[in-house]
């Protein structure tokens, strides 16, 4: 296959990155064919950290999996070696999602499984950043429209009549599904894992649904007193597990095993085309961002609970790292552009990175989207064949040009 990597990048950040990144880690990267530290020799104990089959890293291992729908070219991008890696084909996805390691190529005969091969394992005081070899984890029966959502252990799956199952992590990190273990109930949006749990609106989606705690075997242990009407969304944050909502969102937390709902609303009457459709962020993040409307941005802080609407330019796609940093909005110009999420200023524009700009922009990943990770942004151009890495703590200066042998119509970022 053919790569051409085009650069515009600051003399010495690389390295100064990468110096503090080893004195900070204690650890460097290591050849891909090397086992992880301890493999391989008599030890006595298992290091701290150890994973078969797996290296561990210094920092962030950052792949990019993308694939073209219409021809079934599918490639995962080592952002690290700039390596393009050519994997089996998958045709008619109507979706690609991950949950920061797996790759889910949705399409009407089920879902595949690829494991991207990086991922992050955050401890709260520290974190463990792992790369491994790309292969092909299995299928799910559960097809278009299907959600799935993953912690540690568990993987919950909803079919899009709103059946749930579950399955062992494990299973997956082997490279085998294993059996599904059925949740009780109608769920009308994605089940969520979270501090050991599984979080779950009941009900169609059509009307006000309510919230429920279930333990990882299925167990119903909590019902806090809260409902989501027409629920859209979801994202874990430090905060908690937000789910959008048709008057803004609820956020569910865990405290000492106790679970509680907190509503946030928009704080005004909203129109059903102007409330938030989806919600991105940065993974660890606590802001989130969804268009709201034909030429707006929501961002909610789920920290201060506080819903923002910054009026943009028509939207393509959107996201945001948090913390002070900008508010990303890809607009029908075909440029990137950066605005002040407190005061809505625009800040920065690039050049036109679209080489064609969709007639309608899709709420999900179909489309051009803003992957976004500790330091930099992607944005797939997909008749351009290519993916732009923006630097957004740089006046959205574009760092890397990634010049590709296949279209790029859907992107996801493991590794995070």
């Amino acid at each position: 296959m053919f790569l051409s990597v085009r650069r515009n990048v600051t003399a010495g950040v690389p390295a100064a990155l990468t110096a503090l990144a080893l004195l900070t880690a204690g650890c460097g990267e290591q050849d891909d064919n090397k086992p992880a530290s301890g493999a391989g020799r008599a030890t006595s104990a298992t290091p701290h950290g150890y994973v078969a089959g797996a290296q561990e890293a210094a920092g962030q291992q950052s792949r990019l999996v993308l694939n073209d729908p219409r021809t079934g070219d599918t490639r995962v991008l080592d952002l690290i070696t700039e390596k393009v890696h050519d994997v089996p084909r998958t045709r008619g996805t109507a979706e690609l999602a991950t949950d920061g390691r797996f790759g889910y190529f949705h399409a009407s005969g089920g879902t595949r499984i690829l494991d991207a091969g990086a991922w992050t394992v955050d401890h709260g005081d520290h974190v463990h950043y792992y790369r491994a070899a790309i292969r092909d984890a299995g299928r799910l029966p559960a097809a278009t429209g299907a959600r799935v959502r993953s912690d540690a252990a568990v993987t919950a799956v909803v079919d899009e009549n709103g059946r749930a199952v579950t399955y062992r992590r494990a299973g997956l990190e082997k490279g085998r599904v294993g059996s599904p273990r059925p949740l009780p109930g109608t769920h009308a949006g994605a089940v969520v894992p979270y501090a050991e749990h599984l979080l779950t609106l009941t009900g169609d989606g059509k009307r006000t649904s309510r919230v429920e705690v279930y333990d990882r075997e299925g167990r119903r242990v909590a019902s806090p007193h809260a409902r989501c009407e027409e629920p859209r969304g979801d994202a874990v944050t430090r905060r908690g597990v937000v789910f959008g909502c048709a008057d803004g969102a609820l956020l569910v937390s865990e405290d000492d095993g106790g679970f509680t709902a907190a509503e946030i609303p928009y704080g005004a009457d909203v129109p059903a085309g102007e409330r938030a459709s989806s919600l991105r962020h940065r993974a660890g993040s606590d802001t989130l961002a969804s268009p709201g409307g034909d030429a707006a941005v929501w961002v909610l802080d789920v920290t201060e609970r506080t819903w923002t609407r910054t009026e943009t330019g028509p939207v393509v796609a959107t996201n945001t790292a948090g913390e002070g940093s900008a508010l990303l909005v890809l607009e029908t110009d075909g440029a990137l552009h950066g605005y002040d999420i407190a005061t809505g200023k625009h800040l920065a524009k690039t050049k036109r990175l679209l080489t064609q700009v969709p007639k309608t922009p899709a709420a999900d990943s179909t489309g051009p989207l803003i992957e976004v990770d500790r330091s930099r942004a992607y944005v797939n151009d997909p008749e351009g064949k290519r993916v732009y890495e923006i630097d957004y703590n740089d006046g959205l200066r574009i760092a890397r040009t990634f010049d590709l042998d296949m279209k790029p119509v859907l992107m996801a970022e493991t590794g995070r």
